[in-house]
């Protein structure tokens, strides 16, 4: 018996090792990661990222080779720290803070240690990297802009936050990524996809060649090639009109829902945001609190729409049955309402109005006239009023475009709820809210949203949702951008209202302002402008607001511009509109004393001045 408890004592343990080698390695234990292998080294080998281009083919946004100084580290060894630091161009404290921010990320994986070597540093340090355990040089492209135009159209790219390399594995410290603009919105299309390098280390962690022989590493696939949809030429010659001026430009093709122009001043020039100075120059950005230069003002600048509105005003009514084209009233320099016979003053001239006039001379009592009658055709105000905001919201109005920027906002289209809220105690009705009917009122709009109306109109009732992509390579775009959006409007009602904006160049409050062969339809507006200056409301110059369309027939482009502090709507916001319009449709300007006159003229000392008091100013 003794001699078999050896050899069963030999294949109990031998059983024990196999079934603890089996628990270990099969039922919990983990497969092989090269991922994970201590022996390897991972270097991710960067896509290119793709290129942009406007409407026309020319090329904005390409990329430039930029060198990163990456650190594992657990694996720095003993060095000259002084050396290090004058090789890089930094103090010894920044040494210590990016490599402790370093290891706290991961001390065995690798991060950025700096960024964005000039060409100059990187063949001087290169040369010199073996000393310095470690650490190594890694090869990725930065933007490299090809205009000074579009900045806030184009975004920029800057390293990714650690938020979203929670939410994403697909991003490293230290990796780039579109931030604002087109750079954010198409980031997916536009990044690529990293590639892979193994790297073999000897026993004492010293690279000594690809590992089996290249076999696992991954080649970067690049990222894809877009068009967008600004003119180029249209962009930079409506920021060169803007210079020394504050507001938005927005231009759309009717017939397509196509962005031509995407305009914000103040701007800057894009390629500040680019290399070692980007962070310097985007903290300056950031901190000018007085022109704001970062905030897109065609996409998020808000403000009442003043007379361009009553175009809308027109065709609900005319959708109601409250008026017809034909309708009349007589205008006595102003328009009375309510039991203390409050009156909303006037300067259209006065005399009998009918549609086509009082949109051609801005005629408030109309559209007080049209405005009520369309709430009061009701018998309950809170229904009239769900009606008239549906209508209005059938324009894009008081709501997200659905447009493929990244930033935007939507806008207010009051209705009977929200009056309700505001008048708890109260009956309100149609006189009460009567400062709607020019704009005036609760109504807040965009100026892409005013862009979009203005779309609508010319197509005679539908648009396409606003949209800043034409083609991807490879890739087809989202169909919603080719869908057909019907407003609320029947088609015949939008005639006369055309053919009123037509006359407001013809005979109208925008007659100075016509362009030589080509039709154009238009509506000037002023939206009162009030700051708090030591803590007094204080009335400060009215902006400047225009809506136009041309050709009549056809229409190829249509657009809002909105000046800030530009006095009455044809003073600047109009002769902008008409140079923009000449230039799109002609490829060349005639109008050059308006051109001269708009590229000349300086609005800084306008902002934070008190009211001048030059009179038109609501019906223009």
């Amino acid at each position: 018996m003794r001699r078999f408890l050896l050899f069963f004592t030999v294949v109990f343990v031998g059983v024990v090792f196999i079934g603890r080698l089996f628990y270990l390695q099969i039922s919990e234990g983990k497969s092989y990661s090269i991922d994970e292998d201590n022996a390897i080294r991972k270097v991710f080998n960067y896509p290119k990222r793709g290129y942009v281009y406007d409407r026309n083919g020319t090329l904005l946004v390409a990329n430039q080779p930029s060198y990163d100084v990456m650190v594992i580290p657990r694996e720095v060894e003993q060095l000259d720290t002084l050396e290090f630091c004058s090789l890089l161009k930094i103090s010894k404290a920044d040494f210590i803070k990016t490599y402790e921010k370093a290891y706290r990320y991961s001390p065995r994986l690798p991060s950025v240690f700096l960024a964005h070597l000039s060409k100059e540093d990187y063949a001087v340090l290169s040369e010199k990297m073996r000393k310095f355990q470690g650490f190594y040089i890694q090869k990725r492209s930065l933007r490299d802009y090809q205009t000074s135009i579009g900045a806030n159209v184009l975004g920029f790219i800057a390293e990714v936050n650690p938020k979203k390399i929670e939410e994403n594995p697909y991003y490293k410290m230290g990796d780039l990524i579109g931030k604002q603009g087109v750079e954010l919105s198409y980031e997916e299309e536009l990044k690529g996809v990293k590639g892979v390098k193994y790297i073999q280390k000897d026993r004492f962690n010293r690279d000594i060649g690809p590992y089996k022989d290249k076999n696992f590493d991954i080649s970067p696939e690049p990222g894809k090639d877009i068009h967008i949809t600004i003119d180029a030429q249209l962009q930079e010659y409506g920021e060169r009109l803007m210079q020394n001026k504050r507001g938005g430009i927005v231009a759309i093709e009717p017939a397509t829902g196509e962005i031509l122009s995407l305009i914000s001043a103040p701007t800057y020039n894009p390629n500040l945001l680019v290399g070692r100075e980007r962070s310097r120059n985007y903290t300056k950005l950031y901190n000018d609190t007085i022109s704001r230069p970062l905030i897109d003002r065609g996409l998020l600048r808000m403000h009442e729409p003043g007379s361009p509105f009553k175009t809308l005003i027109a065709l609900t009514a005319l959708q109601e049955g409250a008026i017809d084209e034909n309708t009349s009233i007589t205008c006595r320099h102003g328009y009375v309402y309510g039991r203390n016979n409050r009156k909303m003053a006037c300067h259209c001239g006065g005399g009998k109005r009918n549609l086509n006039t009082g949109i051609a001379k801005s005629c408030n009592a109309y559209f007080a006239n049209a405005f009520r009658k369309t709430i009061e055709k009701y018998e309950d105000a809170h229904e009239a009023m769900d009606v008239w905001s549906n209508h209005m919201k059938s324009f894009g109005l008081g709501n997200f475009l659905g447009y493929d920027l990244s930033i935007g906002k939507k806008g207010n289209i009051p209705d009977g709820d929200y009056y309700d809220k505001w008048y708890p105690d109260f009956k309100w009705g149609a006189t009460t809210i009567i400062s709607n009917a020019i704009g005036q009122g609760e109504v807040l709009v965009t100026p892409i949203q005013l862009a979009n109306m203005t779309a609508a109109i010319a197509n005679k009732g539908h648009f396409y949702t606003p949209h800043i992509i034409k083609s991807i390579e490879g890739i087809e775009i989202d169909e919603k951008y080719t869908t057909k959006r019907q407003t609320s409007i029947d088609p015949q009602h939008f005639e006369p209202v055309v053919q009123g904006m037509h006359d407001v160049y013809n005979r109208g409050t925008a007659s100075f302002l016509r362009v030589p062969g080509i039709e154009v339809c238009g509506k000037t507006g002023t939206a009162e402008n009030f700051t708090k200056i030591d803590g007094v409301r204080t009335q400060l110059t009215d902006h400047s607001i225009f809506i136009a369309f041309a050709p009549k027939e056809n229409p190829k482009i249509a657009m809002a511009i909105f000046v800030e502090n530009g006095y009455y709507g044809a003073r600047w916001a109009g002769r902008i509109a008409s140079l923009m319009i000449e230039k799109y449709l002609k490829g060349d300007v005639t109008l050059k004393y308006m051109e001269q006159m708009v590229l000349e003229k300086s609005l800084e000392d306008e902002y934070l001045k008190p009211y001048s008091g030059e009179p038109f100013l609501i019906n223009q």
